[in-house]
């Protein structure tokens, strides 16, 4: 193994002095409001991987890590490092605790989100593929993320884009928004 010690490869770090974005998403109002207390660190983008994200997220008190959604082709993965969510895993709940970690496979319709209703802070892993808008590169290319409780559909359409459906309000051709 070789060292390759250059001013492109990124030194370690800790993965708390990555910059982080709080409630930043992609969902219109009223439901971007519903992630005002996440806290975002994209660990995977900081060092240029281009095969998979790796998100450090922190959850305040009352805070979700996302609407209830599942993907058509799209695998997650998390991994609870602090606190006590609760897993909503379509109509099922389970408190997970630090250690615990589940896989949520693409395609099977089931919908998923965490959610802290504990009194303390969560801080979990999460590993996905994901979109790289500014490379112009999109991984899941045709997947679709449905938000059933909320009736939304985002369709992965055009590279590093989203489109956002209402899904019953109107149909497929209710367009909300475009993100690029």
């Amino acid at each position: 193994m070789t060292n390759r010690s250059s001013s492109l490869v990124p030194s370690p770090i800790s993965a708390k002095s990555i910059p982080a974005t709080m409630g930043k998403t992609i969902y219109p109002e009223p439901y971007a409001a519903l992630v005002k207390g996440r806290l975002k660190r994209k660990l995977g983008e900081y060092f240029g991987l281009t095969n998979f994200g790796v998100n450090l997220t922190h959850l305040n008190p009352g805070a979700i890590s996302a609407l209830a959604h599942n993907h058509s082709k799209q695998d997650e993965f998390i991994l609870i490092l602090e606190g006590t969510p609760t897993l909503v895993l379509g109509k099922e709940e389970f408190v997970l605790h630090p250690g615990d970690c589940y896989g949520f496979k693409a395609g099977t319709g089931i919908a998923h989100q965490l959610v802290n209703r504990s009194e303390g802070n969560v801080t979990y892993l999460e590993i996905g593929d994901r979109a790289v808008p500014r490379l112009r590169r999109d991984r899941t290319q045709g997947d679709e993320v449905e938000y059933l409780n909320d009736d939304l559909i985002a369709r992965q359409k055009l590279i590093a884009s989203r489109e956002i459906y209402r899904t019953s309000f109107g149909g497929d051709n209710a367009f909300i928004f475009i993100v690029f």
